[in-house]
């Protein structure tokens, strides 16, 4: 395991039969699925070249396995070159080989060799009630796996929202007391990667770069990572423009769905949620619940369990700077458009009305000076 979690990502990519020139095209590929310049490839390169891998501790709390059923399917780099090759994925109780004592000697040996220097990456939350007997890993609480874990860890990736703010299990009214990783490790630098589950690209992206920089990327107030979690998704969906002039879907399978209009009075949170799913999208690009016809549920926000009816829109969502929401917009705009139509074919009219009466007025004097341009010319 020590030799292994020595080498570099490029060593491991050579002993695979990899070529220089594929790995090039990788980092290549690496730094667009991060948002950067294509300069950075290089930087990527260097970094994979001469840096060696990531001991990585993955563990399992309160959750429904979502995120690593994304996690495997990631498109952008694959999840196969990641585990295998960019990270040492040393323990994942979900695909590990090894069990019982076995397995959990690894963490003690990970924890000890690579002490400061390895990342704990976090699925799910610990429970905190009855001495957090309602998750139990090898015979103890989750919670006091995860508190002995992250003492010694370089950073924390809480992955999706069971870890970032408990989801689900901590949906009132909560006997679980099920709680967010960063309210039981404070002391610690600790990544949100939230999402029901995440975006895969965006999980092997968080990873991506952590290696490529060796620091952890920007942040919101949030915690969230900046490149991912730095827009809405309602400002890069291509709904938006139907959603400025004021045509929405107003109950599914109505004209409005058929002709693909704003989902937004149908529950659709996209105004209020910050998430990657209308840029990087899902299953290797391919949609995202919104281009499937479905609203947005807010799944990267925290909360979004306790928030009400997925289908129930909210009334104050602001546009063009305003105060006015949605529900007004479509009115307004409507009335812009009149008012605007109007003005345009008042204005025509009187333009109109003008140029007739200036060539009205034009053609008695051109005549006359005709006339008299004659008569003056006449020698008679």
């Amino acid at each position: 395991m020590s030799a292994s979690t020595s080498e570099t990502f490029y060593q491991v990519m050579r002993r695979q039969g990899i070529t220089r020139r594929s790995f090039l095209k990788f980092c290549g590929l690496t730094a667009t699925a991060l948002g950067l310049a294509p300069s950075f490839a290089g930087e990527i390169a260097h970094a994979m070249e001469t840096k060696p891998r990531i001991p990585v501790l993955w563990l399992h709390g309160l959750e429904c396995t979502c995120c690593s059923e994304s996690f495997i399917r990631s498109a952008h780099p694959l999840a196969s070159d990641v585990i295998l090759s960019m990270i040492s994925l040393d323990y994942d109780d979900l695909i590990m080989a090894s069990a019982g004592h076995q397995a959990e000697a690894i963490l003690t040996e990970i924890t000890e060799k690579y002490k400061d220097n390895y990342i704990l990456a976090v699925e799910g939350n610990p429970p905190l009630q009855q001495q957090g007997m309602s998750c139990i890993i090898g015979g103890r609480p989750f919670v006091e796996q995860l508190q002995e874990v992250a003492k010694d860890c370089k950073a924390v990736i809480s992955w999706g929202s069971c870890a970032s703010w408990g989801c689900v299990q901590a949906a009132r009214p909560n006997p679980t007391r099920a709680t967010p990783v960063d309210q039981v490790i404070r002391d610690k630098p600790i990544i949100k990667v939230p999402g029901c589950p995440p975006i895969a690209e965006v999980m092997t992206g968080v990873i991506a770069y952590m290696l490529t920089f060796d620091r952890i990327p920007a942040l919101d107030r949030q915690g969230r990572p900046l490149m991912f979690y730095g827009q809405r998704i309602h400002d890069k969906c291509y709904r938006r423009p139907h959603f400025d002039a004021g045509q929405f879907v107003e109950s599914f399978d109505d004209e409005g769905a058929r002709k693909g209009y704003c989902l937004y009075k149908v529950g659709c949170k996209g105004p209020t949620t910050y998430n990657a799913c209308s840029t990087v999208r899902w299953n290797n690009g391919v949609s995202f619940p919104i281009q499937s016809g479905h609203g947005c549920i807010g799944c990267s926000e925290d909360g979004f369990w306790d928030k009400g009816s997925f289908y129930q829109h909210t009334t104050d969502t602001h546009v063009f700077g305003i105060e006015a929401n949605a529900d007004k917009v479509g009115l307004g705009a409507a009335g812009l458009v009149g008012a605007a139509i109007g003005a345009h074919a008042a204005y025509s009219v009187v333009q109109r009305a003008k140029q007739h009466n200036v060539n009205a007025g034009d053609q008695p004097a051109n005549s006359n000076e005709q006339a008299d341009n004659g008569k003056a010319g006449d020698p008679s």
